[in-house]
């Protein structure tokens, strides 16, 4: 028995998953979870055209600075906490016996409405991605090449969805060797587009326009204030800094947890912050020309402005699109993977929350697979609700941005309750693992728990205007309507029977 099964046997928790991940292959699924391309990507156009390239560059430094009180913070209260059930978990015992069920109930619902929303948010953008290959693979908007319509992105979509469903009910052992692939693919395949890139491109923006460049583009995204729209450039780098987490999902499964689950977390953190932000920097400096990127006459009909950048350097200078279709198949590959790992963290969460009795028809969700040992239906459940999201893009232009909002709300928001507990309770009553803040907890806590608020609170925000129905971010009214209901079921009946984390073992009392 290691010390990570051990202490989860004091928790009151007996060992059933299996524990064979390692710290690099826990490493591997958190980075993949965050992935260096999956967040910049797709949102990297639309913060550039709010308020140009000095903010979407120093936008991405100021929120990873803040992402590293957060990080930190849930580290030290992993290292105590080695459970599947992680956030939700550490909200119910850090927030005591009156306060516990009520918080591990909201952070329960949160995190799970954040991690299924991400599934979707990987599906869209590597959908996207994909459109944009065949169509340079097929031409370009300019030759008649397929731009596939919405009804074949859907299709894009849910097959992406029910691929990783079946690979996490089938194929835990591949996907721990491929989460190792995806941690290479992500460090090998990231530098080899910041090197590349500005290399290959004919011309090169000079430094004062990447680092001090500024300009609103009110005409199109309707946005008049200047703070405005600095806010809105930094939403790039506020859902690019989450995910991180995914390794506290895994902790009954990785060996010495107690030390692992922390060690993976920040590497997680430093890795992306270093990679993503070279990232940013690399499409920055190889833009040919600012107002081509987002016209809808260009070759990539202005849907993918990534994907443009990489045309005009490979076109410009070999006459041809080939490296540019093979970068964007290693940025696909990175949504693909960082999707898969999502779909391995969402089923944790539910599975961890059906053992619990958090879910109707828990006692269906909970079931581990006999032989292959993984909570096969909670995967589906989660792939079946990911693919519901998804049926809008039939008919409204707005999906992405409302799954992306929700996706963060839920995911990020799942943080501010155990944290916010973790800043109150009584320091005598927690009992702390291999990594301990100390004093220092509480300021850092603080710190974590307001850049949660803040951030959660501008996914919120309207990202055009005049508002329409094909331009209104829909998260408000998702969010809300599905909390709503989340908190009346708390009021009127799960009060009544949810007390939270449900042990298995018989322990004797003592400190958590």
């Amino acid at each position: 028995m290691d010390s990570g099964e051990k202490r989860l046997n004091e928790l009151g928790y007996k060992q059933e998953l299996r524990r064979e991940m390692t710290l690099f292959k826990t490493l591997a699924i958190s980075v993949s979870t965050v992935t260096l391309f999956t967040g910049i990507t797709p949102l990297y156009g639309s913060s550039l055209l709010y308020a140009g390239p000095a903010p979407l560059v120093w936008g991405w430094v100021v929120v990873s600075f803040f992402t590293w009180f957060v990080g930190i913070a849930m580290a030290e209260i992993c290292s105590s906490f080695p459970t599947t059930g992680s956030l939700y978990f550490w909200a119910a015992h850090l927030a005591g016996p009156k306060w516990g069920p009520l918080a591990s109930w909201c952070c329960a619902w949160l995190e799970t409405i954040g991690l299924i929303a991400g599934i979707g948010t990987q599906a869209y953008a590597g959908s996207q991605t994909l459109q944009i290959i065949i169509l340079l693979c097929t031409g370009t908007n300019k030759d008649g090449g397929y731009f596939a319509p919405k009804g074949v992105f859907l299709c894009m979509y849910m097959g992406l969805t029910i691929i990783w469903a079946i690979l996490n009910t089938f194929a835990l052992n591949v996907i721990a060797f491929i989460d190792i692939i995806s941690i290479w693919w992500q460090v090998v395949g990231g530098m080899v587009i910041v090197v590349m890139l500005p290399l290959v491109a004919l011309s090169r923006q000079s430094a004062s326009y990447v680092f001090t460049h500024y300009e609103t583009t009110p005409e199109t995204t309707g946005i008049r204030s200047a703070a405005y729209a600095v806010i809105l450039s930094f939403l790039v780098s506020q859902y690019s800094l989450y995910g991180y987490d995914s390794a506290a999902h895994l902790t009954e499964e990785t060996k010495g947890a107690d030390r692992n689950g922390p060690i993976a977390i920040l590497s997680s953190i430093g890795i992306i912050s270093v990679f993503g932000w070279a990232y940013i920097l690399a499409l920055t400096f190889s833009i040919q020309d600012p107002s081509y990127l987002f016209d809808v006459n260009n070759e990539t009909a202005g849907a993918f402005v990534p994907g443009q950048i990489l045309y005009d350097a490979f076109h410009g200078r070999y006459h041809n699109s080939t490296g540019a279709i093979i970068l964007l198949c290693v940025i696909w590959g990175s949504f693909f993977f960082g999707g898969l790992s999502i779909t391995t963290s969402a089923a944790r969460v539910v599975y961890a929350l059906s053992r619990d009795e958090g879910i109707p028809f828990s006692k269906f969700w909970r079931r581990v697979h006999p032989k292959r040992k993984v909570p096969s239906n909670a995967v589906w459940l989660c792939a079946a609700v990911c693919i519901l999201l998804g049926l809008p893009i039939l008919k409204v232009n707005v999906v992405f941005t409302a799954i992306t909002s929700i996706a963060t709300i839920g995911w990020v928001g799942g943080y501010a309750v155990p944290i916010f507990a973790r800043m109150v309770m009584e320091e005598n009553n927690f009992r702390p693992g291999p990594f301990y803040l100390g004093r220092a907890s509480r300021p850092i806590c603080l710190v974590a728990f307001l850049w949660i608020c803040y951030t959660c609170s501008v996914f919120l925000l309207p990202t055009s205007y005049p508002l329409k129905l094909n331009t209104f971010n829909y998260a408000p009214i998702a969010v809300g309507i599905g909390m709503t209901l989340i908190m009346l079921w708390w009021i009127l009946d799960a009060r009544k029977w949810f007390k939270g984390p449900v042990r298995n073992i018989d322990i004797q009392n003592g400190m958590v």
